[in-house]
């Protein structure tokens, strides 16, 4: 049986990671447990499965739409919008382009 391949993050994702959970403690909101849980994992290094970059991929996908919404609050370390602080929970943009990179390799073995 063939092995699971595992990821690392980056040390970019991590750093969003991080801030994303900063700012989702100070400002309470942003983002569900599920991306609160990812943010752990990103920020610890953790290894990522094939499946959490899929997932990863997905959240994205979907919700690239978030930073046009944001407008001004998108980036904002005193008052960011819910969007932008569960995009950091995610790994922020290099999560994004991390995510897209791994996702394009692994559909193309």
């Amino acid at each position: 049986m063939a092995e699971a391949r595992t990821f690392k993050p980056t040390q970019r994702m991590a750093s969003a990671a991080r801030r994303g959970l900063r700012l989702r403690d100070k400002f309470g909101r942003g983002g569900t447990d599920v991306g609160a849980a990812r943010a752990r994992q990103l920020a610890s290094g953790d290894a990522l499965s094939e499946d959490e970059i899929t997932s990863m991929y997905s959240y994205f996908a979907r919700h690239a739409v978030d930073k046009k919404a944001a407008g001004e609050r998108w980036n904002d370390d005193g008052n960011p919008s819910p969007g932008f602080i569960a995009w950091l929970l995610w790994g922020g943009d290099a999560g994004e382009a991390w995510a897209r990179s791994k996702h394009d390799t692994l559909t193309h073995d």
